[in-house]
């Protein structure tokens, strides 16, 4: 048998990166592999846009994990072994900022990756679109809407299987991808896709800044502007918390703009007041919900027809509502009455309540959960109805959810499949027949060989 492919896929996200290691046979189904997770590690430290001021670090920083790569793909595979890093919204923003930064960050990366005997396909920035519907993917495949093994033991395309959408919240963008029951009017955020030989016409978009740390950065500053002076009165975050940062600290990102009037190196400080329906009011302001005249959309104008059907809600949005055990299918109410009552706890509660937990998760905790609800109610339109069709996960038969299973997906549909070998199961009776031959072509020769020697020697003795 053709021994199985391997693929590495390097998510470089906004605040951490993450390898994985996928193998698929050799023989493809219907055009796309047949992929699965064989293992996931985490990089240490931050993200690669991290490392704008040092991008060697950013290079450095994957190789333990390429080590880790290195003991699982077998030796003789390694060579022929596609790997790719795709970075998301962490380094759209660096190169709207500092392009050069972003590109000596890429070439440092592919310098290190190179240093290992891999088939290294390049570093590249993920559009918006990409990230969304490769989340898209992966969900569906997960869940066997996409293809499935059937009862005659043969991969099949299951019939009237219903696909579900993805919700996606990272660090500095926010995805939305579904099949629409209309046809997606805007050619912008229509995207199409064939997979396991059928067609797929979706609706995605990434909202860029709007990924749950990059928003909650927009909501500080917003408070910042708002009071005109160092002393900032956060609604979000509990009573009694305090902390200090700069006016540098606060304006590090295009998601931000500083004032004119601020200076750099001016120290603000920040306060908690735990006001659950001052928080609400001042998360609603970070949008723009009106549609105006273009018909249905989702927030600052971008079209998105309703929602429909179930959805799978990753990263961000299991991460911040995990950590309030929200994810568990709870109904609306519930959720709202506990993050009310979270944003209505003090500092020392919040301590007490999760004793185990850091810093700035307790003090986001609030401000997290506040911004979801906001950005899943009004900014996607679900309601109270359809709350219900959101299923927040972090992995689907024990393999994370995110975009690197579905790019591994699509891009299967490129790497060229061995040919197999004639392995097909003969009849018994062909067998036999075929084994006798042999043996008798095998005695045959033998026989000639020896006549042809015994005939070789009588004529040199002749002659002697």
């Amino acid at each position: 048998p053709v021994p199985p492919q391997y693929g590495l896929v390097f998510d470089a996200g906004s605040t951490h990166t993450s390898l994985y290691i996928y193998r698929w046979p050799a023989d493809k189904e219907n055009g796309t592999g047949i992929v699965s997770q064989v293992e996931a590690c985490s990089v240490s430290g931050p993200g690669i846009s991290s490392y704008a001021d040092d991008p060697a670090g950013a290079g450095a920083s994957l190789k333990p994990c390429l080590d880790k790569a290195m003991k699982i793909i077998p030796a003789e595979q390694q060579r022929e072994t596609p790997t790719y890093l795709g970075a998301t919204a962490g380094m759209r923003l660096l190169r709207e900022e500092n392009s050069t930064k972003a590109e000596q960050v890429f070439a440092e990366v592919s310098k290190a990756i190179g240093e290992y005997p891999v088939d290294f396909r390049g570093a590249q920035i993920l559009t918006g679109s990409e990230e969304g519907s490769f989340g898209w993917i992966t969900v569906n495949y997960l869940l066997q809407t996409l293809v499935k093994f059937s009862f005659a033991e043969k991969w099949e395309h299951p019939q009237d299987a219903e696909v579900l959408g993805a919700l996606d919240l990272g660090g500095a963008s926010t995805q939305i991808t579904f099949q629409p029951g209309v046809p997606v009017e805007d050619r912008n955020t229509s995207v199409f896709f064939r997979l396991y030989g059928t067609n797929y016409s979706l609706y995605s978009h990434s909202y860029l800044c709007y990924g749950q740390s990059q928003a909650l950065k927009m909501l500080l500053a917003a408070l910042h502007q708002a009071s005109s002076s160092a002393e900032i009165s956060h609604p979000c975050y509990p009573r009694g918390y305090q902390e200090n940062l700069t006016v540098a600290e606060l304006y590090d990102s295009p998601c931000v703009h500083a004032p004119s009037s601020a200076s750099p190196g001016l120290v603000l400080r920040v306060t908690g007041t735990g006001d659950p329906a001052a928080c609400g009011t001042a998360v609603r302001r970070l949008f723009n919900f009106s549609c105006g005249a273009r018909g249905p959309c989702g927030f600052n104008g971008v079209y998105q027809p309703p929602v429909r059907g179930q959805f799978f809600a990753y990263s961000g949005f299991y991460h911040s509502l995990h950590f309030l055990n929200l994810t568990g299918g709870q109904a609306l109410s519930f959720v709202n009455a506990t993050i009310w009552q979270i944003c209505n706890s003090s500092w020392e509660q919040l301590q007490g309540l999760f004793p185990t937990a850091s810093r700035s998760q307790l003090r986001d905790a609030c401000a997290a959960s506040s911004y979801i609800l906001t950005l899943l109610l009004q900014g996607y339109k679900f309601n109270d109805t359809t709350w219900p069709n959101i299923h927040f996960v972090q992995q689907v038969a024990n393999v994370d959810v995110g975009w690197t299973l579905g790019c591994m997906l699509n891009l299967t549909n490129i790497i060229a499949s061995e040919p197999l070998t004639a392995v097909t199961e003969l009849p018994r009776s062909i067998w036999i027949a075929a084994t006798v031959l042999l043996a008798i072509m095998l005695i045959l020769t033998f026989c000639l060989l020896t006549a042809m020697c015994y005939q070789r020697n009588s004529s040199g003795y002749e002659q002697l």
